[in-house]
Order: structure tokens, then sequence, then C-alpha cells
């Protein structure tokens, strides 16, 4: 019955961050409900198994009907896939904890720039010449990519916004280049957790089937909807985020 309902949750989840990002604060507090028992590293590892398969899914979907900007992203990727390795690795030696109140303020920033903003991400108008892409495309995987081998709640949030104020991106293509870079993140993650024998694969393979049907089910609908649709449930997504991070800072 826990595989049953992690299944649900990793469906959920893989629907969610397929269009905005966030999923792992709908799947990861599961695994912990569901799996009390299990040790941390090995739930984190799980979790990652499942999110790289839905992720990778997803992004599939977006590059058949999105056009990517790959001499941008791909290097933000490659960057991203380094540092968020050694972010993993840093875990031990910083308190991370207290980058709690630092990360709800920018939370906060970003969704009421977007709110207020109302034609934020409508129209797909890159603004940096290519050269320049590149350097700021590395300067955000290194970034973001740390932050999520770090630490990680938000990331795809942080990514969109980055894509659409940074690069001039439609909420659509910043949606799937952001996948671009999760995918780097995951990958990384997920080998150092594989490397030390932290994936429970009887639990993470049913995980990730689930994630990459919600990944499945999220991609069309944004597909469907459009750029318009995609900033509402942002919005919704970064409002969650921010109440959960502001629960655990003040109150957990």
């Amino acid at each position: 019955m826990e595989i049953l309902y992690l299944c649900l949750f990793a469906f959920l989840a893989g629907l969610i961050d397929s269009v905005v990002g966030g999923g792992g604060l709908i799947q990861l507090p599961a695994l912990f409900v569901f799996l009390p028992s299990a040790p941390i590293p090995a739930l984190f590892g799980t979790g990652k198994l499942s999110s790289i398969a839905g992720t990778s899914v997803s992004l599939w979907r977006f590059s058949r009907n999105v056009e990517i900007n790959w001499k941008a992203v791909l290097p933000a990727a490659a960057a991203a896939f380094v540092f968020s390795f050694l972010g993993a690795r840093a875990v031990s030696h910083f308190d991370k904890e207290m980058l709690r109140p630092l990360i709800l303020v920018l939370l906060v920033a970003v969704a009421l720039y977007t709110f207020f903003r109302k034609d934020f991400g409508a129209i797909h108008a890159p603004r940096l010449a290519p050269a320049k892409e590149v350097w700021y495309g590395m300067g955000v995987g290194l970034v973001i990519g740390f932050y999520d081998g770090f630490f990680g709640p938000g990331t795809g949030s942080f990514l969109m916004f980055v894509f659409v104020g940074l690069f001039g991106f439609n909420f659509l293509a910043a949606s799937a280049s952001a996948k671009v870079v999760n995918v780097a993140t995951n990958l990384s993650a997920l080998l150092y957790f594989g490397y030390k024998g932290f994936i429970m694969f009887h639990v993470g393979i049913p995980m990730a089937i689930s994630s990459v049907a919600g990944s499945m089910v999220g991609t069309r609908i944004a597909l469907a909807r459009g750029s318009g649709f995609v900033r509402k449930l942002f919005l919704v997504v970064v409002t969650g985020i921010i109440l959960k991070f502001a629960y655990d800072t003040f109150w957990g």
C-alpha cells in the first residue's frame, strides 16, 4: 500500500513539475511520511530516480513542440551538472538551514514581480546576444546547480524566473529550458546517490513510471493552454512553496 500511495504522489509531482517545477515539494515529503524507517539519503536517492524519469520525458515532449535555445541552455545544463555535484558534497560543511530566510525573501520577490507584471513571460523575445547567452547560461547553471545540490526546493521556479526575466523567454519556452537544466542536476545527484548505494529500486522504479505518466499529462496541458496558463500555475506553485518555507522556517 505504501508503494501505491507513493506512486499517486509521484504522478501528481510529475504533473506539476512538468509545467512549472516544484514537484519535489510533493514527492519528497510523501517519501518521508510513507517510509519513515528508511535512511534519509535513500529517500533522496529514490526521489531523484523518480524525478529524472518524469523530467526527461517532459523535456522530450517539450522539445518536439517548443523551440529551445540550446546555445543558451546547454552551457547552463553543463555548469549545473558539475556544481550540483559540488553542492551535494558541500552539504556536510555548512548549515543549509541558514539559507531558509534568504530563499523565502527571494521567492516572495519572484511571486510579487510576476503577479504585478501582467505581461511578464507573455511574449517570447530573447534579449541577449549569442555570446552573452553562453556566459549568462554558465553563470545561471553555476549558481542554481550548486543551490539544487546543496538545498534544492524551488529550483525549477527560480530557473523559470531567470529564463523569463534575464533571457526574455516566454513562460512556455522557459519551462522547456528549465527542464534541460533540471535533467542535468537530477542526473548529477542520481549518480552521486547511486554510487553511494542510496537508491531503493523496488520503490523508485514504480514511482518513476508514475512520474512519467504525470509528466506526459502535465506537458500536454501546458502545450494546449500556452504561456498564460503556465504563468498562473507558476504563481500558484510559488505561493505554495512560500507557505511551506515560511512554516518550516518559523514554526517547523
